[in-house]
């Protein structure tokens, strides 16, 4: 896949108004020099997320979310990358480059999306001439207008039926080939991988089908379940069944339920619980957790009450901790044993499940609960292994209330001060020099200034004298500076994406918040005086470096000129 090049984004992204962008789906108000509102990616009160029209980015303050015009698409609008790009190019009037488009929209990528959504019609097509694989979704409960929702299908009971209709040629082979849609046996004959199987298509975030479920209709048959194979357009770690669906019934998506198999996410769906999604076949990943949280600030996770289903669950949780931030919550609910959301839904119709809902068990709650099990926290021991067991996890919480308040839980516990005992997170080094109240640091106020005005860097001599400067944080203005001498058109936001691989990316964002007084004429006074500061710092480095070479072992004649010149320089700057 190409890349769209820096530039065009860069300008892309300095022809966007965010504030009107945003503003188009977010109550905007206006606060000073920037807009606030209520965040649009966690529920909150009082309103913490924050719009800058002149360093062009988001942030909250709640729960962290931030990012560009590009990103908000993303995370609000549920696009793609390439996507929000050709969004914003279209506000803007500009195109996306050809070469870009192009290559993005060649090679087997559309032909497969092609097949396999050929594929889809055909089981839709089985499915209305076979009267038993209809009978059986009326015996499920399943109508109509839910089987049209879904697309469901049925794959009828033979070897190459779809091979049959669909494979007219050698190029449509390979493509329902590597699309998943065959097996190979021992002999090497290719066969219909799907068969006597009501079928279920798997969408991306764009609704294109990118595989398929199958399940049995006869229950003596096995597996129950039958996946499509890992393909160039499926990752099952990746995709959630039915998300798209849930995308299409809401504008805005308060919560999302996690269940087991096909049939449940359709069942609640029919019977207006319409915010069910499926793990395909696999336990939750980290992958899973990420495009739940991006889509919904609530998460419940729904598994059989059983050993298997507590596992299921316990894996879950492993991957919603690191993502955790302020305003998601994570529950779960365990079902009685041989009961499934689909059972308990057609019994107890909408509000029974919605009332089980309801008393979904805490993230926080199941985790104590399962460290505990086998631990006596009436003495020391028990107290100290619960601890013990406690402190990894809690440090996979990102820094905030949820973290303080699950140590804070641990310690009532345990009686043990776990967030104190635990190591700090290593600041970046800019950030750590520019913490000590005792010693304010230039560098940090130089990084400060950058990236809340990133033109400034096109002001002043390149490569800058003090990079050669041994001080904390030297490194990384530097790296700025030639991030945007090579990408002028760097707004504060765009800035903070390209910097987002660095360990300093989130010490980054926080200077890029610091409200600073003064105007860009006062800024740039402020920038060429830290600038010549920082010289004069590397030619008092460079003086000291000679005087302590010349104690040592003495000057060559170059080196004696070289500290002449030096000291003189250093007199002009102070005279």
């Amino acid at each position: 896949m190409a890349r769209i090049p820096d530039a065009f984004i860069d300008d892309l992204l300095a022809r966007t108004d965010i504030v009107e962008l945003i503003g188009a789906r977010v109550p905007l108000k206006r606060q000073g020099r920037e807009y606030s509102a209520r965040c649009p990616f966690h529920d909150e009160r009082s309103p913490s997320f924050t719009v800058s029209p002149t360093k062009q980015f988001y942030h909250c303050f709640g729960c962290g979310a931030h990012g560009t015009a590009i990103s908000f698409l993303m995370n609000y609008d549920r696009l793609e990358f390439l996507d929000a790009v050709e969004e914003l190019a279209k506000r803007a009037g500009v195109e996306v480059p050809k070469e870009t488009r192009a290559r993005n929209a060649s090679g087997d990528a559309v032909d497969l999306y092609a097949t396999l959504d050929a594929a889809a019609q055909y089981f839709r097509r089985q499915l209305d001439a076979t009267p038993a694989a209809q009978q059986y979704l009326r015996q499920r409960g399943v109508d109509a207008q839910t089987s049209q929702r879904f697309g469901i299908g049925y794959a009828a009971d033979g070897w190459d039926g779809l091979k049959n209709a669909l494979g007219t040629d050698e190029r449509k082979l390979r493509l329902l080939e590597s699309a998943g849609l065959f097996s190979k046996g021992d002999t090497g004959r290719v066969y219909d991988k799907f068969r006597k199987r009501i079928m279920f298509p798997i969408h991306d975030r764009r609704g294109r089908v990118i595989a398929f479920g199958g399940r049995v209709t006869d229950k003596d048959d096995s597996p129950k379940y039958l996946n499509s194979p890992e393909t160039a357009l499926f990752h099952k770690g990746r995709e959630l069944y039915g998300l798209w669906q849930v995308r299409q019934a809401h504008s805005k998506i308060e919560r999302l339920i996690v269940v087991e198999g096909y049939m449940d996410v359709v069942a609640l769906f029919q019977y207006g619980v319409t915010q069910a999604v499926a793990t395909l076949g696999t336990a939750t990943t980290p992958d899973h957790a990420e495009l739940l949280f991006r889509n919904a600030a609530d998460v419940v996770f729904c598994f059989d009450g059983d050993k298997a289903g507590r596992g299921a669950a316990w894996k879950a949780l492993e991957a919603a901790l690191p993502r955790m931030r302020d305003g998601r919550q994570a529950f779960f609910l365990f079902l009685p044993e041989g009961e499934d959301p689909d059972s308990i839904v057609r019994s107890d119709g909408a509000a029974g499940f919605e009332a089980r809902l309801h008393h979904a068990t805490p993230l926080s709650e199941f985790l104590f609960n399962e460290l505990g099990k086998d631990v006596n926290l009436a003495t020391t021991e028990g107290k100290a292994r619960l601890a013990e067991r406690a402190r990894p996890l809690l440090a996979q919480i990102p820094e905030g209330a949820f973290r303080d308040l699950m140590h804070a839980r641990l310690t009532e516990l345990t009686g043990a001060n776990v967030a104190g005992a635990a190591p700090a997170r290593t600041p970046a080094r800019a950030v750590n020099a520019a913490h000590r109240p005792a010693q304010p640091s230039l560098v940090r106020s130089a990084i400060t200034l950058l990236v809340q005005n990133p033109a400034l860097a096109l002001d002043g001599d390149w490569p800058p004298l003090f990079s050669a400067l041994r001080q904390p944080g030297v490194d990384l203005l530097v790296a700025l500076i030639a991030l945007v001498r090579e990408r002028p058109q760097l707004t504060t936001g765009a800035l903070l994406e390209a910097m987002a691989e660095r360990e300093e990316a989130a010490a980054l964002q926080r200077l890029a918040l610091l409200d600073r007084p003064g105007d860009a004429a006062s800024w740039l006074v402020e920038w060429r005086d830290a600038l010549a500061q920082l010289q004069r710092l590397t030619l008092t480095q460079r003086v000291g470096d000679l005087r302590d070479r010349q104690a040592e072992a003495g000057l060559s004649s170059a080196e004696k000129d070289e500290l002449r010149e030096l000291m003189q320089c250093l007199a002009r700057r102070h005279g």
